[in-house]
């Protein structure tokens, strides 16, 4: 599932985007689009603002940027449950 609903601004692309890009409103939900359990939760990676990173399984990660986010290490969620707000930390939007 997306994590917000907001429009795409970048997709994923393997040599300059290792993410998809969603422009949103600050303080608008974020969601986790599956269930996992939280591996990060931070500001210890310059250029990604308050940062979140979930481990869905042995080979899927999803990681959440510039987000105020509302998990801790270790802690687990579901699929849809919402893990974050959006944010605009080291971000211009």
């Amino acid at each position: 599932m997306w994590p917000s609903t907001g429009r795409v601004l970048a997709g994923f692309s393997k040599g300059t985007n290792k993410g998809v890009d969603i422009l949103g409103k600050v303080g608008d939900p974020v969601f986790a689009s599956a269930s996992g359990r939280v591996v990060y939760s931070g500001t210890g990676l310059r250029g990604y603002g308050k940062l979140v990173s979930f481990k869905h399984n042995d080979t899927f990660l999803s990681a959440y940027a510039h987000k105020q986010p509302a998990g801790q290490g270790g802690q687990n969620v579901v699929k849809g449950q919402k893990i974050a707000e959006i944010g605009n930390t080291d971000s211009p939007r």
